[in-house]
């Protein structure tokens, strides 16, 4: 006689949690970009293989055979920026802003070698390019390599001042086309390129300072500061998220907050 009913345990519960967890993370990944165009595609030829080897339509399912055998390493190439990106976010929200757990704890043998950050500086800069309508970019790293984006600028590796940061915005300066790289409280680069977010979700009203804040939010996990040229807005880009219109104490607070 077969059981009416089935057994389940505490393991499947979770199973099915985690699953749906890590869809949720994929989906909110690439809900707004070309990649969801890209797994829609996937998933109707991983279905449409499933229906051919139910017809047992034995040509077309060799056919499909072949392109589901090297599908996982055809995602990964196609989804890299993606799973890049999620792995990134793995780590950074829930390890390395965990204080009960992290890595680097493990090799710290109770030695604190945090820099703060200058937040009033940033803050009244921010202030200040705001009140005159100078267009800034500025990325504030905490402990990820941004090198890449650094190199492609004129280094400076000088110590953060609110008038440092003014003067480089100005718009009669050579460095003020890019953006600004902090890192351990020091002006790292000036000039630097940042990569554009393929976010088809966005404003059209938000330029190009704003698409490379998103974009470079999206590819590490520093703080990225936008001031308007057009409004003289206040913004920040943080993991994939824009927030616009925030006022330089709202600014300050989330700065104190992440950084110190």
């Amino acid at each position: 006689m077969t059981s009416l009913f089935i057994t389940l345990r505490f393991l499947d519960i979770l199973d099915i949690l985690l699953v749906a967890f890590i869809l949720y993370k994929v989906y909110m990944l690439i809900r707004d970009t070309v990649a969801i165009n890209i797994f829609i595609g996937v998933f109707s030829v991983y279905l449409l293989w499933l229906l051919v080897k139910a017809f047992n339509m034995q040509l077309l399912t060799t056919i499909l055979n072949q392109v589901i055998g090297v599908g996982a390493i055809a995602l990964i190439i196609v989804f890299q920026q993606e799973i890049r990106r999620f792995l990134l976010l793995l780590g950074t929200r829930y390890f390395s802003k965990n204080k009960t757990f992290s890595f680097g704890g493990l090799f710290s043998f109770g030695l604190n070698t945090k820099t703060h950050l200058n937040v009033k500086s940033i803050v009244i800069a921010c202030r200040n390019l705001s009140k005159s309508k100078t267009g800034a970019l500025i990325v504030i790293s905490r402990k990820f390599d941004l090198s890449t984006f650094s190199n492609i600028g004129d280094t400076l590796n000088a110590n953060l001042s609110s008038r440092l940061l003014e003067t480089i915005f100005y718009k009669d300066t050579p460095l003020h086309d890019g953006a600004v790289i902090i890192v351990n409280n020091k002006v790292m680069a000036a000039r630097c390129v940042l990569p554009i977010s393929e976010s088809s979700n966005l404003p059209l009203n938000l330029g190009m300072r704003h698409r490379a804040a998103l974009g470079m939010s999206e590819n590490s996990n520093a703080t990225i500061i936008i001031v308007s040229e057009q409004t003289g807005n206040i913004s920040y880009a943080k993991d994939g998220e824009l927030f616009q219109n925030i006022s330089p104490d709202d600014l300050g607070e989330f700065l104190e907050k992440e950084y110190n």
